[in-house]
């Protein structure tokens, strides 16, 4: 008894036909994404950085919409369960060389196809329990996250508000020290005038004696 054909999978699927790329190429990423979940697919695709990935990204995405509005089933439950790429129309083109012949150009063309399918109770309960488990972890990272972050605006508040008291008892002192010295000056201008009122006084006593 044979396998089953994969172009005969049971799913739902999406098929981009004559698209110019060559089947080498898409198969490439295609390889990268069979039997992947339909989120971790996603995933994969964004992170790839040639360029079957955006198109291929677009196939995938029209095999799910066709799952979801089609056959009425939840895209968080799909997963890719056939891809491949074959060759379409090649259109031949040439070049001229040296001494009159012609070099040969292929611009290929292939047809890609995504099938996806619901993922059986026992994987889809794995993998629910990992995405909450994820979840969890997300939430706790964000938690920690957060919480130093408000740990670190509270040590640097009470820094802050350190220096602006330091910064307020430095004036005050330099207040007290400047009322200090104003004073002192102060005392000593008026012992200075008071010496001087006492010699004009004797030197006038002085001059009335010398008189008489």
């Amino acid at each position: 008894m044979t396998a089953t054909k994969t172009n005969e999978r049971p799913g739902t699927k999406a098929v981009l036909r004559h698209f110019h790329m060559s089947a080498t190429k898409a198969r490439v990423v295609l390889n990268l994404i069979r039997g992947e979940d339909v989120n971790t697919a996603r995933d994969i695709l964004a992170g790839t950085t040639r360029e079957a990935a955006d198109i291929i990204g677009k196939v995938l995405a029209s095999a799910v919409a066709n799952a979801v509005n089609n056959d009425g089933l939840n895209a968080e439950d799909l997963y890719v369960a056939a891809c491949y790429a074959d060759e379409g129309v090649t259109m031949k083109r040439f070049t001229p060389r040296a001494r009159g012949r012609a070099g040969k150009i292929l611009k290929r063309s292939c047809h890609i196809t995504v099938v996806v399918a619901r993922l059986d109770d026992d994987k889809l309960e794995i993998l629910r329990a990992a995405r909450n488990a994820q979840a969890v972890a997300t939430r706790t990272r964000r938690v920690a996250s957060s919480r130093k972050r408000a740990d670190q605006t509270a040590s640097l508040n009470k820094r802050e508000t350190r220096d602006a008291e330091a910064a307020l008892e430095a004036e005050n002192a330099d207040v007290e020290t400047t009322e200090v010295i104003e004073t002192e000056v102060m005392q000593d201008v008026a012992t200075t005038t008071v010496a001087g009122e006492t010699n004009e006084t004797v030197s006038v006593d002085a001059t009335e004696e010398t008189d008489n």
